[in-house]
């Protein structure tokens, strides 16, 4: 199941069941787990880990030195779960000791061709990546976000779950869960009412999801006020503590508002 074309380092980790198509390259320090394939031309550098039945198309780079001047030949590492698939042309780069020295990749994300994924980024599970989204370094995004084509997400930048960035998205501030912001630079443009349907929430949930925005974009609340009152929501809402979760967090880029 590896083309003989395949170049592998006696020092990476294969298991018997996984599939490397011709002039791939993989390198030392990385580990494939059973069933996942990788398809021709790819090149795999370490410290990388890759989990179980994933599918990676032609002429990805995964786990090459971040792009950063202050990376100095650490071994950070790359770490992707199971179930992913990764479109041709993606680049993800390894952690950085600034941050915590891994960029990762959760399980069951769908990833279309030309993505950038920098260095220190932590992407949860469910994803959707369309073609030519990119993330700066250090960016979270949690389950079930969904990133329209070319959107831009900027260093530090925290995407809650179920949100999602429409096409050419600029987003340099905190997107909060539910929420759909659009434009360059990004702003606030609803709730992703289609991804709450699709992922089954029940007409009472997405009532309260939206008292919820209404309390942080159209009340004319100070920011300290919403939380307070988004808090007390979320106290007799369970769906609505996500929202109230992201919101009590402190970063460095603030909240689309």
């Amino acid at each position: 199941m590896i083309h003989p074309t395949a170049i592998i380092d006696p020092k990476a980790e294969i298991a018997d069941s996984v599939s490397i198509g011709a002039y791939s390259v993989i390198g030392a320090d990385v580990s494939i787990d059973e069933g996942t394939s990788v398809g021709p031309h790819v090149v795999i550098e370490g410290p990388t880990r890759i989990g179980k039945h994933n599918t990676i198309y032609q002429y990805a780079s995964l786990g090459a030195a971040p792009q950063d001047k202050k990376y100095g030949g650490e071994p950070t590492e790359l770490i992707i779960g199971d179930h992913n698939t990764i479109r041709e042309f993606c680049t993800f780069n390894r952690g950085t000791v600034q941050d915590n020295g891994q960029t990762v990749l959760g399980s069951h994300n769908w990833i279309m061709a030309y993505v950038h994924i920098a260095h220190d980024c932590v992407i949860g599970n469910h994803t959707i990546f369309a073609n030519n989204a990119s993330l700066a370094g250090h960016v979270h995004i949690d389950d079930y976000v969904m990133l329209g084509g070319f959107a831009l997400v900027y260093q530090f930048t925290h995407i809650g779950r179920h949100a999602i960035c429409a096409f050419s998205a600029g987003v340099k501030q905190n997107v909060p869960p539910y929420a759909m912001v659009a434009g360059m630079p990004a702003k606030a443009a609803g709730l992703n009412l289609e991804g709450l349907r699709r992922h089954g929430f029940s007409a009472h949930e997405v009532s309260a999801i939206k008292q919820a925005h209404k309390l942080l974009y159209r009340e004319g609340l100070l920011l300290s006020e919403a939380r307070t009152r988004i808090q007390a929501l979320a106290e007799e809402e369970a769906v609505v503590q996500p929202i109230a979760a992201f919101l009590a967090e402190t970063g460095k880029r603030g909240l689309i508002r």
